[in-house]
């Protein structure tokens, strides 16, 4: 019986870790990336380059995937 509750509050007390340290970063690094990709869709026009928008629709679908 203390084995059991042992385990349930380690799974407990180890969650909040990783919200703080994975999560967030995870989607710091992916905000980086759609801004990344907002510029380069935004820019191509500018510099007249069907490329850009290609590669920014590109990292805007990696930044889907990864959310």
């Amino acid at each position: 019986s203390q084995t059991s509750v042992k385990e349930e509050k380690a799974k407990h007390e180890s969650y909040p870790r990783v919200v703080r340290c994975c999560r967030k970063k995870s989607l710091l690094l992916n905000d980086v990336v759609l801004i990344a990709a907002t510029l380069l869709t935004g820019f191509s026009r500018t510099a007249k380059s069907f490329e850009m928008i290609l590669a920014g629709r590109f990292l805007e679908g990696i930044a889907a995937g990864r959310t």
